[in-house]
């Protein structure tokens, strides 16, 4: 197997950092404070009537500021650099951890504590994917190898959007095999259970800065990174030229401000087809984890309560904190279920950054997984039982919950493949035009010439004019923090309107409502990677002899 070297233009040591510090701890932190979260509302607060209705209320409040801090964080680490971001977003990450075990009621303490963690966690998941360009590189050549270029540059930025997506899953193995035992660890060393949580906190709250040291010293001189520093925060916007070389003299010369970055990031997701794949793929892949981890046990809970399987005759439960003593058959079987699909979107992970190596057009992985989120989400909803025995169960919902992880993965890891693929090409095409036109410095200049290689083209196929809007894309190419933001943002975007408008129809519709929306999403991006993968991408005509 080639070195992490040979696959990437980053070192060796800026690889490892990105896949083993920066991608898994992402993960892992979210799931460890989502995963104790009732348990510092009911031992530390020690709130034990409206448990569920706070634990909602925060994890709402922590979405909301994520929806707004992700877009900034990327458009920030356009100016500061990715590596100031990372380190910054895990520091503040340790020191909401520490904070969150001080706090004595829930407003407004505890809620300052959860908004402080998803500031710091917005930053940090939004450099997973702006971090991945960087590493995976350019690749650029001269004109005449654009070809051969282009194919370098798609299978590096496939094969580690595999490997982003198998350390994510590892995250969040992390956070269940070794954080989360910590209190009962605690526990048996003699200490109370409030005390157990805090030290618990404390110790995740030491490793988060441990990867923010890391991030800062494994992430430095990152390629297309030089110039970026906190000083950039403070220029000027307008024209002003920074220290480091931008790759394009669009990017050297003009700085855009906040809001036009941030504005031309999404109107990027309009005028270039992967990118707007890759803004769609994250909002699949976000809302798919909502449904795997939320809808999937409302489900079975819901089915057992009014089955009356929950040890009670009319099937109710007291309060939601009893589900795991009052209906264990329902937690169980939504543990296996669970389970089970995130046991197989581990496994697939690598499988589908190689598969999106081998189709780099056609975004054949990205359709295969949407076609098993379609058939997954459907069947399941249809199912009359989600158990695995009995009268009404039936083994086969092991398959279903498969298709739903390979939905989920796939949309992850195919949604970055070809994000990451989208920034790259633009890079590309400004370093290809920069090479080919290096007398021109000024933006009009840049647009206003036509520079094709000598010997490159015939004059058949020499374009007639030029493409301003092209030209304009490619000088965008340095955006790739705003384009991470903007991609956190659609991935929020799902979430919420799945959680919010899944709800409200599976208490007023039916309980399988959730997962058609799910059906629905999967089959909205299936039809989109179509479009642009076989109609975007038409094959080429042959040259008449």
């Amino acid at each position: 197997m080639a070195s992490p070297r040979t696959l990437f233009t980053a070192s060796r040591w800026q690889t490892w950092t990105y896949l083993l510090g920066v991608c898994p701890f992402s993960i892992a932190f979210l799931v460890f404070i989502n995963s104790s979260i009732s348990f510092v509302v009911t031992e530390l607060i020690e709130l034990h009537d409206g448990e569920g209705d706070a634990v909602g209320t925060l994890g709402f409040a922590d979405e909301l500021l994520a929806l707004v801090a992700c877009p900034v964080w990327g458009v920030l680490s356009d100016r500061i650099g990715v590596r100031h971001v990372c380190t910054t977003g895990y520091a503040i990450v340790a020191l909401a951890l520490v904070l969150f075990v001080q706090a004595k009621n829930i407003y407004p303490q505890l809620l300052l504590g959860r908004l402080l963690f998803s500031l710091g966690g917005s930053a940090v998941s939004t450099m997973v994917t702006a971090v991945l360009p960087a590493v995976a590189g350019s690749h650029s050549s001269p004109p005449k190898h654009k070809a051969a270029s282009d194919s370098k540059m798609n299978t590096t930025s496939s094969r580690l959007a595999g490997f982003v997506g198998m350390c994510a899953g590892c995250g969040a193995l992390i956070a269940l095999v070794v954080f989360l035992p910590l209190p009962a660890r605690f526990q048996q060393w003699g200490l109370s259970p409030a005390e157990s949580i805090q030290h618990s906190y404390y110790i995740v709250a030491a490793v988060s800065l441990l990867i923010s040291v890391l991030c800062f010293f494994g992430l430095r001189n990152l390629p297309g990174e030089e110039g970026k520093a906190w000083s950039s925060l403070w220029s000027a916007d307008g024209n002003e030229e920074p220290d480091g070389g931008e790759p394009c003299s669009y990017a050297r010369k003009f700085q855009l401000p906040y809001l036009e970055r941030l504005g031309a990031a999404f109107l990027l997701g309009f005028r270039n087809s992967e990118i707007f794949i890759g803004y769609l793929g994250g909002f699949v892949a976000r809302a798919s984890s909502v449904g795997i981890s939320l809808f999937i046990p409302l489900a079975v809970n819901h089915y057992y309560r009014k089955s009356g399987l929950c040890g009670s005759p009319d099937g109710e439960v007291a309060s939601p904190g009893d589900i795991k003593k009052s209906c264990h058959k329902a937690y169980v079987l939504a543990s296996i279920l669970t389970g089970v699909s995130q046991l197989i979107a581990l496994i697939a992970a690598p499988a589908f950054g190689y598969l999106s190596d081998r189709s780099r057009r056609r975004h054949v992985p990205l359709l295969g997984a949407c076609f098993a989120g379609l058939v997954g989400y459907t069947v399941f909803a249809l199912l009359p039982s989600p158990e695995i025995s009995g009268d009404h169960g039936n083994p086969g919902v092991f398959v279903v919950m498969g298709l739903v992880g390979i939905s989920q993965i796939g949309a992850i890891v195919c949604s970055l493949s070809v994000l990451s693929s989208g920034i790259l090409s633009l890079d590309d095409a400004c370093k290809m035009e920069e090479a080919c036109c290096p007398a021109h410095n000024g933006l009009d200049e840049v647009e206003d010439a036509d520079c094709p290689e000598d010997g490159e083209e015939d004059e058949e196929d020499r374009p007639l004019m030029a493409h301003r809007s092209d030209r304009k894309g490619r000088q965008l190419s340095h955006l790739k923090g705003s384009i991470a933001g903007v991609y956190s943002l659609y991935g929020g975007a799902g979430i919420l309107v799945l959680t919010k408008l899944g709800g409200l129809l599976f208490d007023v519709l039916s309980s399988g409502a959730p997962f058609y929306i799910m059906a629905g999403f999967n089959g909205a991006l299936l039809l989109a990677g179509l479009l642009s993968g076989f109609i975007g991408h038409p094959r080429p005509a042959r040259r008449a002899v």
